[in-house]
């Protein structure tokens, strides 16, 4: 089933275009850019959230709930008949501003799990999700497919697909329901409990 990507911001889109159209900014941009003859596009705007405050604390005290902001969007950048790099744009004081191009492991790996997420069967919001205590990038299937994608926080019932590189003992590209997958995450984050000393034993007293 097709996914609803969402429309990107007008501003942050024309910034991609403006540095795609600019040959410095190409010129700056990865080998893959300047290496790229024919014209190239920008495609699949994702929305990228940060997940934070991930319920961890100290331990005995309550758990905090999580919470998501919006850091920005990214573009996949087609050259020919591949995706070949990536534009992210970050929000500024005076609005949408392009960030930087960059290519390598998640440019595929967000491609590849795009492709999968349209066979669930089921449709979906895709955005990213990203964990920076974790090193952790994944796809947020969002089941709200009209929602605004600028906020939200993910549903028991979304999917989060860990793209690779992901964490160890955390699989890439398998689909996790957010009520499985952020269990997981929370105790990977949650400090150990101090270890329980026992007692110092009371000196005998002198014998009289």
């Amino acid at each position: 089933m097709p996914l609803h990507v969402p429309p990107a911001p007008a501003p942050a889109l024309r910034s991609v275009l403006a540095a795609l159209g600019s040959p410095a900014a190409v010129a700056a941009g990865t080998p893959a850019l300047r290496a790229q003859q024919g014209p190239l596009t920008a495609e699949l705007p994702l929305p990228v959230h940060v997940l934070d405050r991930l319920g961890v604390s100290q331990p005995g005290s309550p758990a905090r709930p999580p919470r998501t902001r919006l850091v920005g969007w990214r573009f996949l950048i087609r050259g020919g008949d591949r995706h070949i790099a990536a534009a992210d744009v970050r929000l500024t004081a005076d609005g949408w501003a392009f960030s930087h191009f960059f290519e390598g492991p998640y440019v595929a790996a967000t491609e590849r799990a795009l492709r999968q997420a349209e066979s669930l069967g089921k449709g979906y919001q895709p955005r990213l999700l990203s964990v920076p205590e974790l090193y952790m990038l994944t796809l947020w299937l969002h089941g709200a497919v009209g929602a605004d994608a600028s906020s939200g926080l993910p549903a028991a019932s979304d999917l989060l697909v860990p793209l690779a590189p992901a964490p160890p003992g955390i699989a890439a590209y398998r689909p996790h329901p957010v009520s499985e997958l952020l269990p997981v995450m929370i105790h990977r984050l949650t400090p150990p409990a101090p270890p329980v000393r026992p007692p110092l034993a009371t000196p005998a007293a002198p014998a009289a």
